[in-house]
């Protein structure tokens, strides 16, 4: 496959170490600026060429190519969901054949396998990186761009970590995350509380039918999460809140809950509603990961694939309809947890799937028309 190099896991392990110890909590926009250059020099110390930063409100996104006409997108993020501090109480380590430390797993590993893998091609025009800066929040930034990059190749690969035993991740749900707020009126609890519309009661009537409609057998999952209300406990509460998280596997459920959301009504007299937020994230069905994953199969015999309930920016990619093959990244587990952490003997394995995927999907007249699949 015309390979210039063979993978160094010592040097992968020390150009993870060099992003691990680089904080990069999102929304954090200094320590994201410090990140997304550590990002641009270990893609131009191993592949050459400029990585340049695309400045935006959440960050700086990190974007590479080799030149010429676009085919494959390595798809990322350098952001990470812990706070800065979080390295100084959990350093970056390597033992027992395992690395720790913030965001190893999710999804540093992935960058540095996924640059180290192409490093091995003597040829990578076609290739283009995105590494981006918002995807742990919404990636609302950085949308335009992740479509933009992904319409313009003929298939994206998403260097998110593996699914559980080093499975790629072959499908997502569409993921969003909802606002109801409640307004009532204020009365003392004592005296008049009949005087009063009590916020929270009413809040508690929308939990329940909001629990409702979840449909665990087709993968629909509405589940509340987080609720606030009242002041003083002497205080009939005039506000509350609940946030709730939402899980689909179809466009028609994602239509079905944004509906069911937008014609909640109160119960009690007197008290309104208002709801916030959406489906943000559309379904990636398995139907967009099925070609490469074929190919990806031919490269690495007993590679299994499975549909997952997290949601990546390869959502948006699949749902645009170019191909786009998720959990290519570290193997390992842990994400967003103190325990997260990332297989090391797995990663020159991985790095070199990615070379060989970018390889086939470039020069074989098979794959020439995966945009059409």
């Amino acid at each position: 496959m015309h390979q210039s190099a063979d993978v160094s896991v010592d040097a992968m392990i020390e150009d993870l170490r060099a992003l691990v110890e680089t904080e990069s909590p999102s929304r954090d926009l200094d320590a994201l600026r410090a990140s997304a250059k550590a990002v641009a020099a270990l893609i131009e110390s191993r592949l050459g060429g400029q990585a340049v930063l695309v400045e935006s409100e959440a960050g700086p996104h990190v974007h590479w190519s080799a030149g010429g006409d676009p085919k494959v997108l390595i798809l990322g993020h350098h952001d990470t969901v812990f706070p800065l501090g979080t390295l100084e109480r959990r350093p970056f380590t390597v033992e027992n054949g395992h690395a720790t430390g913030p965001g190893v797993f999710d999804m540093l590993g992935g960058v540095v396998q996924a640059v180290h893998g192409l490093a091995t091609l003597a040829d990578r025009s076609g290739v283009e990186i995105l590494v981006t800066a918002d995807e742990e929040v919404g990636s609302r930034s950085s949308r335009a761009l992740v479509e933009e990059r992904a319409l313009a190749c003929d298939a994206v690969l998403v260097l998110e970590g593996a699914a559980d035993g080093g499975a790629l991740k072959t499908g997502r749900k569409g993921c969003g995350t909802f606002e109801v707020s409640v307004t009532g009126r204020a009365s003392h609890a004592g005296l008049e509380p009949a005087a009063g519309i009590n916020a929270l009661i009413e809040a508690s009537h929308q939990v329940l039918d909001i629990a409702a409609l979840s449909r665990p057998d087709i993968g629909t999952t509405v589940t509340p999460t987080v609720a606030s209300a009242g002041t003083l406990d002497n205080v009939v509460p005039a506000q509350a809140t609940v946030v709730v998280d939402v899980r689909v596997e179809s466009a028609d459920e994602k239509e079905r809950i944004e509906s069911a959301f937008a014609a909640l009504t109160p119960h009690l007299d007197g008290a309104e509603i208002t709801v916030r937020g959406a489906v943000g994230r559309p379904p990636m069905p398995e139907s967009a990961s099925a070609e490469l994953f074929a190919v990806a199969k031919k490269l690495l015999p007993g590679l299994e694939g499975t549909a997952v309930g997290g949601g990546s920016d390869g959502n948006f990619t699949a749902a645009l309809g170019v191909p786009t093959l998720d959990g290519l990244g570290a193997v390992g587990g842990g994400a967003h947890a103190d325990h997260e952490y990332l297989v090391i003997e797995a990663m020159a394995e991985r790095a070199n799937l990615v070379a060989k995927l970018v390889h086939a999907l470039r020069n074989t007249e098979e794959n020439e028309s995966t945009r059409d699949l």
